[in-house]
């Protein structure tokens, strides 16, 4: 225990890098996984089948393998550090599983709604931006919190390109001095810390939520 008190200070930074990845891959991947959804929804094949097949490619194959691909590919494309590989690899990764539950929340909104909003002289882009995706957004905040506790503990991955996280400073430590349980044990502290109050932060929006609905 002393040597968890004596070294706690030392994992700030690398926490903080964790919450920058971590942050900024779920913003990508809220961006990929609403526009995506959409396309997927669409009737038309040209837009349906490569929403489809990103979907597809990203839920069927690891993390660990797309964050690689993307760095040493993109490296030799175009040229970025390691952490913007970092962070887009877990947005892209993020991106089609929030695909699927943008899709998943859409579709449970009545169809009456949409028809109604028609027959008011609403175009489908406005019912869709006024009406559906609002409600829409209620309901899949409680699968995105999950996704969002999920996508905080894959940046642990981001290690594996030299990412200064929180995996990568305790397994540094751990060898430097022979301390590796000790270290895992200050960086396992330290997710559990953020996780909780990612979930706490969750929770509280959804209850807001939930009395704002009743109020209308």
């Amino acid at each position: 225990m002393d040597y968890i008190f004596s070294h706690f200070h030392l994992f700030w930074p690398a926490a903080l890098m964790t919450l920058e990845v971590t942050v900024l891959g779920i913003l990508v991947g809220l961006v990929l996984g609403l526009i995506f959804a959409l396309l997927r929804l669409s009737k038309h094949k040209v837009l349906n089948v490569p929403a489809k097949a990103y979907i597809w490619i990203i839920r069927g194959t690891p993390l660990l393998l797309q964050l690689l691909m993307i760095y040493f590919g993109l490296v030799k494309i175009i040229d970025i550090g390691d952490f913007p590989a970092a962070f887009i690899a877990l947005g892209i990764h993020n991106g089609a599983y929030i695909a699927e539950i943008f899709r998943g929340s859409i579709q449970s909104i009545d169809y009456g709604q949409r028809e109604a909003g028609i027959s008011l002289g609403m175009t489908k882009r406005k019912v869709m931006g006024r009406i559906i995706l609002p409600q829409a957004f209620k309901r899949a905040l409680p699968p995105l919190s999950n996704q969002f506790i999920i996508a905080l503990k894959d940046s642990s991955l981001a290690s594996s390109i030299a990412i200064p996280e929180l995996l990568l400073k305790a397994k540094q430590l751990g060898a430097s001095n022979y301390k590796m349980m000790e270290a895992l044990t200050i960086a396992a502290i330290f997710y559990l810390i953020m996780t909780s109050l990612l979930t706490i932060g969750t929770n509280l929006i959804e209850r807001r939520m939930r009395v704002s609905n009743r109020r209308t």
